[in-house]
């Protein structure tokens, strides 16, 4: 993979085989299913915790009954390698929720 900075090509996401993940308008979104609000939050807070940590910060959008979720590296102007390292862990904390993202 590329390094943090560098924007990748479509055709370079895609090598990365993210299940559940989409890459369109320079930013790659992924909806989970939740079933529930308390899920939801619970799956929101997990990935705020890990955006903290790592100091790179989705867009989240918490509904009933998913999570929206959008990754872009604005800084470079597209999706890094930071963006595929941080969508690979949202998933993994969505399956410690018991979800997983809904296909596209």
């Amino acid at each position: 993979m590329s390094d943090d900075k560098t924007v990748l090509t479509e055709q370079q996401v895609a090598e990365e085989q993210l299940v559940g993940w989409t890459f369109a308008d320079d930013s790659l979104t992924a909806k989970f299913a939740t079933g529930d609000f308390a899920t939801g939050l619970g799956l929101v807070n997990r990935i705020g915790g890990l955006a903290e940590e790592t100091n790179h910060h989705p867009d989240l959008e918490l509904s009933y009954p998913e999570v929206g979720v959008r990754l872009s590296s604005h800084d470079a102007g597209g999706v890094t390698g930071r963006d595929i390292q941080m969508a690979r862990s949202i998933s993994e904390l969505a399956a410690v929720e018991g979800v997983g993202p809904d296909q596209p």
